[in-house]
């Protein structure tokens, strides 16, 4: 009778485990994720069971317990990552699983547009509620300290790009990425360039081709241009470019310059000083880079707007002059 019995109840047992099994391979190869928009968050620290809790929460038909034992399974319950995990249309529990296993987070974007300022720059980080902001308080010179930089003034040392980044990413691994990559671009640049060129330094040829970017949004004018600065750099011509002038005003600047701006001495004013004013004035991108150190050959001196974002160029005052009443002041 004993024997019996245990053969039945081992029988029993048997029968259970294949059916647990069978659900549990059923409910692995399951769809569970049928609709867009769910985000979860693993937080650091969260444990096995919290995360599966989490999981429950957000979908439908979720079963923690299939979660936890694909875990075990797999042994993989220590190498789940924190972040913040999009979860798709068509994934099965294993697809779940192995994001989080991967650190497959969810990825945020951010903007820093060719010829904006470190202050645009700094505002559009702080204004960003994914990145963890941990430079409040900082003044731009301490920040450039903390990069390593030898230069302590900011501007334009920062690539001008798109930066993906995980949800409480910190601001300033966002803009170690940003200066690096200005490093690299400019090294590369500095190292391919035309050879005999009035620039000292990589930092000199930054400082031009911020000018040029705030010159011209028109990809054709960059070399031109930047053979206008150079012709005027070699002949000891002073540069007069606006865009040095209203980065020289400040908030002084209310969308003109009047004559006496022209006038008024700063260390940005290049119709006074002369050679290049002593920092970049704004984020130039790699194309500003590679004008300023190919600028095209020819002969003009000089360019006006014409109004529709190009510019003409001329080679003397006179035509210049011609220039100016023809697009500027309508004569």
């Amino acid at each position: 009778m004993i024997k019996r019995l245990f053969f039945i109840t081992l029988f029993l047992v048997l029968l259970a485990t294949g059916w647990l099994w069978q659900r549990y391979q059923q409910v692995i190869n399951d769809v569970i994720v049928t609709q867009r928009g769910l985000v979860v968050e693993v937080v650091k620290g969260d444990s096995l069971n919290v995360i599966a809790r989490k999981l429950s929460e957000q979908l439908d038909g979720f079963d923690p317990y299939a979660f936890k034992l694909l875990a075990y399974h797999q042994k993989v319950v220590n190498l789940l990552k924190a972040g913040e995990y999009e979860l798709t249309p068509g994934m099965k529990l294993p697809d779940i699983l192995a994001s989080l296993v991967a650190g497959k987070s969810k990825q945020y974007s951010i903007t820093f547009p060719e010829g904006w300022t470190f202050r645009q720059i700094r505002q559009a980080i702080a204004d960003n509620p994914n990145i963890k902001q941990t430079l409040t308080g900082m003044d731009p010179q301490q920040i450039m300290q903390r990069l390593g930089s030898e230069t302590l003034h900011p501007e334009g040392l920062f690539f001008p790009e798109t930066y993906f980044f995980e949800k409480n990413s910190s601001d300033f691994a966002l803009l170690k990425r940003a200066y690096r990559k200005m490093q690299s671009v400019l090294e590369q640049e500095w190292n391919d360039r035309e050879k005999a060129l009035p620039l000292k330094n990589r930092y000199q040829a930054l400082i031009l081709a911020s000018i040029i970017e705030k010159e011209t949004g028109v990809g054709g004018e960059r070399k031109p241009i930047a053979g206008v600065f150079i012709r005027r750099l070699r002949k000891g011509m002073l540069l007069q470019t606006d865009p040095t002038v209203i980065y020289g005003m400040g908030e002084r600047y209310q969308g003109n310059i009047r004559r006496r701006d022209l006038r008024t001495p700063t260390p940005y004013n290049t119709y006074i000083i002369k050679g290049l004013p002593p920092t970049p004035i704004a984020m130039p991108g790699q194309a500003a880079v590679h004008a300023a150190l190919h600028p095209a050959d020819g002969k003009s001196l000089y360019f006006v707007a014409r109004g529709d974002g190009s510019h003409q160029f001329s080679a003397t005052l006179r035509e210049h002059n011609n220039a100016v009443n023809k697009y500027q002041r309508r004569r």
